[in-house]
C-alpha cells in the first residue's frame, strides 16, 4: 500500500436545494517521499480536498489512510492528536499570530504538545535558520514582509516533524519574485526533511518541480 492512500473519496455541502457535489469518488496513491501537485480552477475543491486529506474537515464516505492510521476511522480527539502530530500545513494566508514574535509562532505547536522549552526554542530556531531568517527571530509577523511570513509558516509546519505536508495555494499571495524563492524554498525543505508532499498550487513552475501533476476536474483526480 501506497503512503497516503484515498479511495472513493466523496465530499459535499448542503445548500438551500441541494448538496453541493465537490469531490465525487476521488481516488489518489502517493507513494513515501513523493511530491506530488493539485491543480485546477479556482472553486474546484481543491482545499476541500486538502482539508479532508489532513483531517481538518471530515468526508462523506470513502476511506484515506496514512502509514498505518486509516483517517476516516479515528474518533474527532484522535483525528486532532494525530492531524497536530503527523501533519505540517502551508496555506495561502499564513495564519501567524500577530502578537507573537516569529520564534514564538513557530515553537508554539511545540509548546502546545508540552515540549520543554529549551528544546522548542532550539527546534524553531534551527527550523527559522533553514529557512533564511536568523536575523528575524524577534522580529513579529508586522514587522516581516509576505515572503517572510510565508517562511514562518514553513518552519512552523515542519516543527512538529509531520510525516505528511500539505500546502494549499503556499505561493498564492506573493509576487512573482517572492513566489518563485518560496517555491524553492518548499523544494528544498521536502528533500532535507524527507517528507511525502501534496501541493495544491495554479503556479505552473511550482507543480512541474513535483513528481506528478494531477488536475482536479468534476470531483475527481486526473493526469495533467
Amino acid at each position: 500500500m501506497s503512503f497516503l492512500e484515498i479511495a472513493d473519496l466523496r465530499k459535499s455541502y448542503p445548500v438551500r436545494d441541494e448538496p453541493l457535489v465537490v469531490l465525487r469518488g476521488l481516488d489518489l496513491s502517493v507513494e513515501s517521499g513523493e511530491m506530488v501537485a493539485i491543480m485546477g480552477a479556482s472553486g474546484v475543491g481543491k482545499s476541500t480536498l486538502m482539508h479532508v486529506i489532513g483531517g481538518l474537515d471530515r468526508m462523506d464516505s470513502g476511506r484515506v489512510t496514512l502509514g498505518d492510521s486509516e483517517l476516516s476511522s479515528l474518533p474527532d480527539a484522535d483525528l486532532v492528536a494525530f492531524r497536530n502530530r503527523h501533519v505540517g500545513f502551508v496555506f495561502q494566508f499564513h495564519h501567524l499570530l500577530p502578537e507573537f514574535s516569529a520564534l514564538e509562532n513557530v515553537e508554539m505547536p511545540l509548546r502546545i504538545a508540552r515540549l520543554p522549552a529549551t528544546e522548542a526554542t532550539r527546534r524553531a530556531s534551527d527550523l527559522l535558520d533553514q529557512v533564511g531568517l536568523t536575523d528575524r527571530m524577534s522580529h513579529r509577523p508586522g514587522m516581516l514582509s509576505g515572503g517572510e511570513q510565508q517562511r514562518v509558516a514553513v518552519a512552523r509546519a515542519l516543527v512538529m516533524r509531520p510525516l505528511l505536508l500539505l500546502a494549499d495555494e503556499p505561493t498564492g499571495d506573493l509576487d512573482e519574485k517572492t513566489a518563485e524563492s518560496l517555491h524553492l524554498l518548499i523544494l528544498d525543505m521536502h528533500r532535507r526533511h524527507g517528507l511525502t508532499s501534496v501541493i495544491a498550487t495554479h503556479n505552473p513552475r511550482l507543480a512541474e518541480s513535483c513528481n506528478r501533476v494531477l488536475r482536479l476536474q468534476d470531483g475527481r483526480l486526473m493526469v495533467s
